[in-house]
């Protein structure tokens, strides 16, 4: 069976150690717990469509270790393709070390390994897989010449095209712009993409005028628990967040593209398919860890 959505990205073992607060510089913390999660923003969002009720399958790397293994098994019991992922010899996993303090917030420090490696060439290799995809989702944490030529090769090959930009530092390349269907960066990335500082729905719709003006089909920026604001040619909607208690917003971002891209498949409505995505990473903010936290279909169906 061929699967309706391909992610191109990253594969992490998350280090998560839980703390009161965020240490400052120079400052060494007692922490109240620490634990290991499958993570990557590439292989999260796989899982989450997975999860949530789309075929998917996954194009990444990861090292000749333990981790690599795990990362590899996590994905395989949720039943993804998984012939796109590579092991690199003599190449140590992808590793994110994240922190996060008692109000739920994080800071992560992200070593590549193998992920570094995935190259052009590389994803070209499994251009079947993008042939037969409805979705294509690429993230920034593989090298950008992997997703500019993915971005490329899904807008030419008529699929629909999501970029989710993170992490992103600074603009995208302009000529990236034209093959992306749907950019869907958070206030801080929007902020990174246009100068433009996020912290409503208005200064959003600023941001996402611009970005539409860059070129990108459309944008969705996704606000926290203020919701998401889907920006267009034709306007801009907003789409109120579901109200919940956060424990651990890690992966938060991810469930909503795979709840997105799952809904989009399962021949959701574009603004149904948002609230989708939504509702799943609403229920993900309640729960520790990464891909632990994303939830089933089963738990959003009432």
């Amino acid at each position: 069976m061929n699967a309706k959505v391909v992610v191109v990205g990253s594969l992490n073992m998350d280090l998560v150690v839980r703390a009161q607060r965020l240490p400052r510089a120079g400052e060494t913390l007692p922490g109240d717990s620490f634990f290991t999660v499958p993570g990557g923003k590439g292989a999260n969002q796989a899982v989450a469509v997975a999860r949530l009720g789309g075929s998917v399958a996954m194009i990444g790397n990861v090292g000749d270790d333990d981790y690599g293994r795990q990362l590899h098994r996590a994905l395989y019991v949720e039943g993804i393709d998984c012939q796109g992922v590579s092991t690199c010899p003599a190449m140590s996993s992808g590793v994110a070390l994240i922190t996060v303090d008692a109000a739920s917030q994080n800071c992560i420090v992200i070593i590549p390994g193998a992920n570094g490696l995935l190259t052009p060439q590389s994803v070209r290799r499994f251009d079947a897989l993008l042939q037969a995809a409805e979705v294509i989702i690429c993230q920034l944490e593989v090298p950008a010449s992997t997703v500019a030529w993915t971005l490329a090769r899904g807008h030419e090959l008529g699929k629909q095209v999501i970029l989710n930009p993170a992490p992103a530092t600074g603009p995208l390349p302009a000529d990236w712009f034209a093959h992306i269907d749907y950019l869907t960066p958070n206030e801080s990335e929007a902020e990174a993409l246009t100068g433009v500082v996020v912290t409503d729905q208005d200064s959003a719709r600023r941001a996402g005028e611009r970005l539409l003006q860059l070129g990108a089909g459309k944008v969705i920026i996704t606000l926290g628990a203020q919701g998401a604001l889907l920006v267009t040619a034709q306007g801009h909607q907003h789409y109120p967040a579901p109200h919940v208690q956060p424990l651990d917003t890690t992966a938060a971002g991810d469930t909503f593209i795979g709840g997105f891209a799952a809904g989009l498949v399962r021949g959701l409505e574009e603004g149904e398919a948002i609230a989708f995505g939504q509702r799943a990473a609403a229920l993900s903010v309640t729960r520790a860890g990464a891909q632990p936290s994303i939830p089933y279909l089963a738990e959003l169906t009432p």
